[in-house]
């Protein structure tokens, strides 16, 4: 950040300097480059006289002609902000560099910026670390922080972590909050010096007590996650507050996050849109893609398609994953867009090359069906495969599927059941049914009824009617488990409740080989069952 202090420094609203300015014009008139620069200073900040950055810039320009450095500084401060003259970055370098070239530290420091910056002078990183040095080693705390930045990043320097250490605490222990919080993010990271986290917290803090909104970030992460610190909702939501009334997106964000999950707070759908829409205003992108999602669903604001496409589509054009495949479910279904599943593919592309689960999983889907893109399975078990080893259930099973088909484009029951086996363990339904199956039949693996009646089972308790059916048979036959016309008859009602017709031509078999009395308490207990 450039400096701009004098000028803006003891600056008293409400004082009378009458008597003194009109003693400093009167040196000023006669020529002294001193008063000259005081009456620009004056004038300036309106001591004794009406503000006039115009005048101030006659009376600085006059004693920066007579190499007064503290005077050709503010002369640069005025061309670089513009005030009493038009902006010009060259005339602020020219000016900053005669201040700069007789030792003004002030002056070395905004000319370095300028050469990082390459306004007014070539972009040069060489020049910016030489002025910045300068100033650095007569002590100028932004200084040092930059040169720290530099050795940092390795720009204009071979990278140096102890170098930028070096720095960064020259400028920290004279209490520079930038610094501070760069001391305390290489302690963090273990850069330049041994990680440790009390010392990163400690230098969190020095710069969260000073305003610095990125340091209070950091401190409240450390507060909300219980990172290296006694784990504390209030003081993490104190921090992202003071950050996120700073305008700091990711704590207005994290705010969002707050108040929508009630973590340490009420639940407070307001709160969360309100600090949502702040931090996507300033361009966050999961912010914008979660004001998408309100917008989407009408949750706590009225449902309004365009609004969620516009908001979905500001995070997706900056990469944002989820808001590519939304914006792609979107043209889908031609909510708040033109239907055009053309243009619903090329977001779900988007988003599946960045690793987006389902979006993956989708165009596996449209690959397998020919919808909106020619029929290919082989691109279909691609982009299955890649969700699939992401441990996405429904992809696990969907690739099993294709293995399974032997109309595919590689059948393959080994792998079949390897993927099945994998949506199984993750309580995928239609996955353990056909693991059950697979056991059943002895499909691809040893016939095991025992591991068909445990993989039914699982289905079957989450209401797969055909797994209950097949559990129901199982019982009635005694297959992997001890005959038992009780449960047979239980199952097998089951099935038929949730449609599957074919039960109901072995209930008489089941209900024959069970004593009436036994008979009626499963009735009631089957009456007293949901479903």
């Amino acid at each position: 950040m450039t400096k701009y202090s004098p000028n803006e420094a003891d600056a008293n609203n409400g004082s009378t300097y009458t008597a003194e300015f009109l003693r400093v014009k009167g040196l000023a008139e006669r020529g002294v480059a001193n008063a000259q620069h005081s009456l620009g200073f004056m004038y300036f900040n309106g001591q004794g006289v009406a503000q006039s950055f115009e005048l101030a810039v006659v009376w600085y320009r006059q004693a920066a002609q007579s190499g007064l450095e503290h005077a050709q500084y503010n002369l640069g401060v005025m061309y670089q902000k513009g005030q009493g003259v038009a902006q010009d970055f060259e005339e602020a370098a020219a000016w900053y560099r005669k201040a700069a070239e007789q030792g003004y530290a002030a002056a070395q420091y905004n000319l370095g910026w300028l050469y990082a910056k390459g306004q007014g002078v070539a972009n040069d990183t060489q020049q910016a670390m030489h002025w910045f040095a300068k100033a650095a080693e007569q002590g100028d705390a932004g200084a040092q922080n930059n040169l720290g930045m530099m050795y940092d990043t390795g720009k204009g320097v071979p990278q140096d972590f102890k170098q930028a250490i070096f720095w960064y605490r020259k400028a920290a222990e004279q209490g520079y909050a930038r610094a501070q919080f760069n001391l305390g993010l290489r302690y963090d990271n273990g850069q330049g010096v041994p990680q440790d986290v009390g010392q990163a917290l400690s230098w969190y803090r020095k710069a969260a007590d000073q305003g610095y909104a990125p340091a209070q970030f950091n401190l409240a992460l450390r507060f909300d996650k219980g990172d290296g610190i006694t784990q504390d909702a209030q003081k993490a939501i104190l921090w992202y507050r003071r950050a996120a009334e700073q305008d700091h997106a990711s704590s207005q964000f994290n705010l969002g996050l707050i108040y929508d999950n009630g973590q340490g707070v009420p639940r407070d759908e307001q709160k969360a849109l309100d600090w949502y829409r702040k931090a996507a205003e300033q361009g966050h992108a999961a912010a914008q893609n979660n004001l998408g999602l309100r917008y989407d669903h009408g949750q706590g604001v009225e449902q309004d398609y365009e609004q969620a496409q516009l908001w979905y589509r500001k995070a997706a054009e900056q990469g944002f994953p989820g808001a590519q495949y939304h914006l792609g479910l979107l043209y889908d279904a031609g909510h708040g867009v033109v239907t055009d599943h053309q243009e619903a593919i090329f977001w779900y592309r988007k988003a599946a090359d960045q690793g987006h689960l389902r979006a993956q999983f989708d165009l596996g889907l449209r690959y397998e069906t020919g919808r909106g893109v020619p029929q290919d399975y082989r691109k279909a078990m691609g982009w299955y495969r890649r969700a699939a080893e992401q441990d996405y259930a429904a992809a696990q099973y969907s690739l099993g599927l294709l293995f399974d088909n032997d109309d595919g484009p590689q059948p393959d029951c080994h792998q079949a059941n390897q993927w099945y086996r994998k949506a199984a363990e993750q309580n995928h339904t239609q996955a353990q049914f056909a693991l059950g199956l697979r056991y059943d039949n002895g499909l691809g693996l040893p016939r095991d009824y025992a591991q068909a009646h445990h993989w039914y089972l699982q289905a079957a308790g989450q209401g797969h009617a055909r797994a209950q059916f097949n559990l129901g048979l199982m019982y009635l036959a005694g297959q992997g488990v001890p005959a038992d016309a009780g449960q047979a008859w239980l199952w097998l009602t089951m099935a038929e409740r949730a449609g599957f017709a074919a039960a109901a031509r072995y209930l008489g078999s089941a209900a024959s080989r069970i004593e009436p009395a036994q008979l009626a308490q499963l009735r009631e207990r089957m009456e007293g069952s949901p479903g």
